[in-house]
C-alpha cells in the first residue's frame, strides 16, 4: 500500500479536520473519497465531450429506443 503525504497550512488543516470531524471519518478516507469522486466527474465529462465532438462530425448513429426494445425482446 502506498502512502502519500499532503502538506497543509494551518488554515487548511483546521478546515479539513473540522470537515472530517463533522463527517465522522478520518481525513485520509475523505481525501480518497473526494479524489475518487473528482476523477469520476472528470471521466464522465471527458466521455460527454467526446460524444459531442463525434456527433458534430456525424460519427454518431442513433435510433429509436423502441427498436432496441424490439431487438432485445422487451
Amino acid at each position: 500500500m502506498k502512502t502519500v503525504s499532503v502538506r497543509l497550512n494551518k488554515e487548511e488543516e483546521r478546515a479539513f479536520s473540522a470537515y472530517a470531524d463533522i463527517m465522522g471519518q478520518p481525513l485520509s478516507t475523505l481525501f480518497k473519497k473526494l479524489m475518487e469522486e473528482r476523477l469520476e466527474d472528470e471521466f464522465d465529462l471527458k466521455i460527454a465531450e467526446d460524444f459531442v465532438h463525434r456527433e458534430a462530425k456525424g460519427e454518431v448513429e442513433t435510433r429509436p429506443i423502441e427498436e432496441l426494445f424490439k431487438e432485445l425482446n422487451l
